[in-house]
């Protein structure tokens, strides 16, 4: 049965972006979305998916292009689905994103925006992430052109990132702009030196090769961690690359290897082993001293960090008195930033190991007025807890992109705190939270933040107080 091929919509013009960063038009009372176009766009659209509401294409043709459009930096712009905003100048990714937490803010938890901040953009553009995770296949996507083409790539193998929605295609990368050097360098030496001594790349369909994934971290300071994840051990081999690689780059201080058996690529339950150098990095915001392990979780964006979490700080108005409980505190970041404006800071996480550096980061900035507990904060946080280690005067919550357990929303509601400050990565699932407690809080400020230039994502903090009944 030979499939019905969707319809082409012809002329259209692009007159905003919607979700997930896709341009958006209207078509006969249609939404069409449609991925790396901005307004101001003209280009005929295949149909690739029809919904109830709305349609997904893609540009096959431009007629013309936005005025507003700009040439990008990277060369695998289009290809890539990292920075699918390089196209678009950065004011205009602002004025998107503030635009983007208004509406959602708005519509979802139809909350009265009046107090909302513009949004504050990134102080770099490019070079701001500290972490980077690349992935090795032995096949490498092909784009449209070379697929059509006579020459045969199937020898050749891709060390670089995911194609979006797709677990086992990755796109080669031979630059990327995101990450200081000698991140570029790193990758581009694993690849020669694999290829010259033939290591071989890993299948994740097959579940087959030697080398699965690279991980490159940096400090402000300039030192670097690499993670090498091998798909099985092969000493010799392991060996020869990383005391290569450590040869190559005395710049990084931390090199260490996993060996990743699972059909997955998650290393938390992994074991990571040091081959030479130090354990961690060390990273310094505002007078404290962060302790990174390969594991450790900490803001990719490291000058944003520090406007992200003043803000925070500058929200929960503390005095000096306060009991302050910090949800979903991480490797305890926050916890220890407000502990010296604050009378005690309880911190809750559900990874001990975070826990564990939490405690670790305190104990190395002589942090005494903290706590840090492990587990569901859902299941931990309730009258008991409150009862135990006082009533919370600030909550201040930074949940996952899923947001917060309804259970957790209302513990929080039990506890009855003067303050709660929200931040969130996803102002959908903030939206939906902040609605929930809106009979008790009134919202007083939004600060929308941005930590990831050229993406859709958004940071944002809001400041909630409690309703004097």
């Amino acid at each position: 049965m030979v499939k019905k091929e969707l319809p082409l919509l012809e002329k259209v013009v692009i007159t905003d972006i919607g979700a997930e960063g896709n341009a958006l038009a209207r078509v006969d009372d249609l939404v069409v979305f449609v991925p790396m176009l901005i307004p101001g766009d003209v280009a005929d659209i295949r149909v690739v998916r029809k919904r109830k509401k709305y349609l997904e294409g893609r540009a096959v043709r431009f007629h013309s292009y936005s005025p507003d459009r700009i040439k990008p930096v990277c060369t695998h712009f289009g290809i890539c689905g990292g920075c699918k905003w390089q196209h678009l100048p950065y004011g205009l990714q602002l004025y998107h994103k503030e635009k983007q937490v208004r509406d959602t803010l708005s519509r979802i938890g139809r909350i009265n925006i009046d107090g909302a901040e513009p949004v504050i953009g990134s102080a770099d553009q490019f070079l701001y992430r500290n972490k980077l995770e690349f992935t090795f296949s032995d096949r490498r996507w092909l784009t449209h052109e070379e697929i059509q083409s006579d020459k045969d790539f199937s020898k050749e193998d891709a060390i670089g990132f995911h194609i979006p929605g797709m677990f086992d295609k990755v796109l080669d990368i031979r630059e990327c702009h995101l990450q200081p050097e000698p991140s570029n360098a790193i990758r581009n030496f694993v690849r020669n030196y694999s290829h010259k001594n033939r290591l071989t790349f890993f299948n994740a369909k097959n579940q087959t090769g030697f080398l699965r994934n690279l991980v490159v971290r940096n400090s402000s300071d300039g030192k670097v961690m690499v993670i090498v994840v091998f798909f099985y051990d092969d000493e010799k081999r392991r060996s020869g690359l990383l005391s290569h690689l450590a040869e190559a780059f005395p710049e990084v201080t931390s090199l260490m290897y996993v060996v990743n058996s699972k059909r997955n690529d998650s290393l938390g339950d992994q074991e990571v082993i040091l081959f030479s150098g130090d354990d961690h990095l060390t990273e310094v915001m505002e007078g404290l001293r962060f302790r990174i392990g390969p594991r450790s979780f900490y803001q990719t964006n490291t000058k944003q960090a520090v406007v992200l979490y003043n803000i925070a700080k500058e929200f929960a108005g503390l005095t000096g008195r306060e009991t302050v409980y910090d949800l979903y505190t991480g490797t305890g970041t926050i916890a220890c930033f407000v502990a010296g404006s604050a009378g005690k800071v309880i911190g809750i996480e559900y990874l001990d190991e975070a826990v564990g550096a939490a405690l670790v980061n305190a104990e190395m900035n002589s942090i005494k007025n903290v706590q840090f507990f492990a587990g569901d904060t859902r299941k931990i946080l309730n009258g008991q807890f409150s009862s135990l280690h006082g009533s919370p005067d600030v909550v201040i919550t930074d949940p996952p992109r899923a947001g917060m357990h309804e259970d957790v929303v209302r513990a929080i509601l039990d506890a009855s705190p003067s303050r709660i400050v929200y931040i969130s990565c996803n102002p959908a699932t903030q939206a939906r939270d902040i609605s929930l407690m809106s009979d008790k809080y009134i919202i007083r400020r939004i600060q929308p933040v941005d930590m990831f230039p050229h993406t859709h994502h958004i940071e944002n903090v809001v400041l909630m107080e409690k309703i004097n009944l």
